[in-house]
């Protein structure tokens, strides 16, 4: 089935693509009831079909045989199903549908990719304008080019965390050292060691193809250096502000995750799918006690330029959308609101910077 025919199967049967994200996992049967009783006018029959279309096409899995039968959204089926994070995150978290713990089989059950043909021919169109604007700069221009992409991604990834900088006040932090008045030193020592970061893995870009617990454990260190938090995997529990997810909370069971992302990534086909599944992945996993998000975002850098792709500086998104996003993606493993974000991302990217 090609992607627009897909899009139309899933829009045909969102209804109960949502009864069945909002139960769990339910047989035809009960499906077929609860439909019914929302309101829809369709036999046990249509049902059955419909279903079995979606299992066919992987966007439902079936768990169970014979009449112990019962259906749930699959992993493939979490990447391609759309869905409108804002509307889910004004509900009060409490009162959500969402999963409330790690998803241990979540890693291992993925597709190779995370991203439609067609999603695949914009990014490397993209790619394409991205080399052309590298390969026509001048090394001078290259090199102004590379400050203003720091500088931006240091600002703006800051600024998700809740940094109050300003865009000047982090340009002449970065260029000229000079820190902002009236502003906490931890603020800048943030947006320091994101240009730090960002730096690292651009010059060890080899050491970059897929996630380790070393490369990460590394990463994080430089992005919380003098910053008061403890480095290394967390040996206790973290709660999510606004969140019914809660994280694991051993440093046994972060380290299988960890790997378990780790083999994910290795085995993603398109360099957009490895960055793309770091970012929610190191989100997901939240293996440190602080830093998890940024070190997501850079991590997803570091992957996009060992395989020669655009860098990311993040300019252009909206915070609150990005933070809604990653907490339907916590919550529900949706992947359609933030894989939306990351190409537009991309796109932005490639079309603003001439470096690499």
């Amino acid at each position: 089935m090609n992607d627009t025919k897909l899009q139309k199967l899933l829009k045909k049967q969102q209804g109960l693509i949502e009864l069945i994200l909002r139960k769990g996992k339910s047989s035809s049967s009960e499906a077929h009831s609860s439909l019914i009783a929302s309101g829809h006018v369709v036999s046990l029959v249509t049902v059955k079909r419909a279903l079995s279309d979606l299992v066919k096409h992987e966007v439902l899995k079936t768990v169970g045989s014979g009449r112990a039968t019962a259906y749930d959204v699959s992993a493939a089926g979490r990447a391609s199903i759309a869905f409108d994070a804002h509307v889910y995150c004004e509900v009060e978290p409490d009162q959500r549908y969402g999963m409330r713990s790690y998803d241990s089989m979540f890693f291992s059950e993925l597709p190779h990719e995370l991203f439609t043909t067609e999603e695949l021919q914009v990014l490397d169109v993209s790619t394409s304008v991205y080399h052309e604007r590298v390969k026509g700069a001048s090394l001078a221009l290259q090199k102004k080019e590379l400050e203003r992409l720091i500088i931006e991604l240091s600002w703006k990834s800051s600024k998700i965390e809740g940094n109050t900088y300003s865009l000047l006040d982090t340009e002449k932090l970065i260029l000229e050292q000079k820190e902002a008045p009236g502003h906490d030193r931890a603020e800048a020592r943030m947006i320091l060691n994101h240009k730090d970061a960002f730096q690292f893995v651009r010059t060890h870009h080899e050491h970059y193809q897929t996630v380790t617990r070393i490369n990460l454990e590394e990463l994080h260190r430089i992005l919380v250096k003098e910053l008061e938090i403890d480095t290394g995997l967390r040996k206790k529990l973290v709660g999510i502000t606004g969140s019914i997810y809660r994280p694991l909370d051993n440093v046994f069971q972060i380290t299988e995750a960890i790997e378990a992302l780790s083999s994910a990534i290795t085995q993603m086909h398109s360099p957009y799918a490895k960055a793309f599944l770091a970012l929610l992945g190191v989100s997901y996993i939240q293996p440190f006690e602080d830093g998890n998000k940024r070190s997501a975002r850079l991590m997803a850098n570091a992957l996009l330029l060992a395989h020669d792709r655009a860098p990311l500086s993040y300019r252009s998104i909206d915070e609150n959308a990005y933070r809604e996003a990653t907490l339907a993606f916590y919550e529900l493993r949706l992947m359609s609101p933030l894989k939306k974000l990351f190409i537009e991302q991309y796109i932005f990217a490639a079309q603003n910077y001439a470096a690499k």
